[in-house]
């Protein structure tokens, strides 16, 4: 389970490295992050169940952030926010 979370750092130094190219520092910031995150966790030699239990908490907050950030913060044409769209 340890060499998943080093498979997961390989991917997200990879679209860390794409957005930094595409201009997309705050983006790239977050992945360079996760990256961090991923290979320090992968060699803390933990049970699988932890390991498991860590990746469920990390989707699930991924989730509900990104589900956030969408319906109430991302902005929708003329500057409106979702939320702003939705009520009227």
């Amino acid at each position: 389970m340890d060499r998943m979370y080093r498979v997961l750092g390989f991917w997200t130094i990879v679209i860390a490295l794409m957005a930094f190219w595409g201009g997309l520092y705050p983006m790239s910031l977050i992945f360079f992050g996760l990256t961090a995150f991923f290979v320090a966790l992968s060699y803390m030699s933990l049970t699988e169940r932890v390991y498991i239990n860590i990746f469920f908490g990390f989707m699930f907050l991924s989730f509900v952030g990104f589900t956030y950030y969408t319906f109430f913060v991302m902005p929708v044409g003329g500057q409106e926010h979702a939320f702003m769209q939705l009520m009227m």
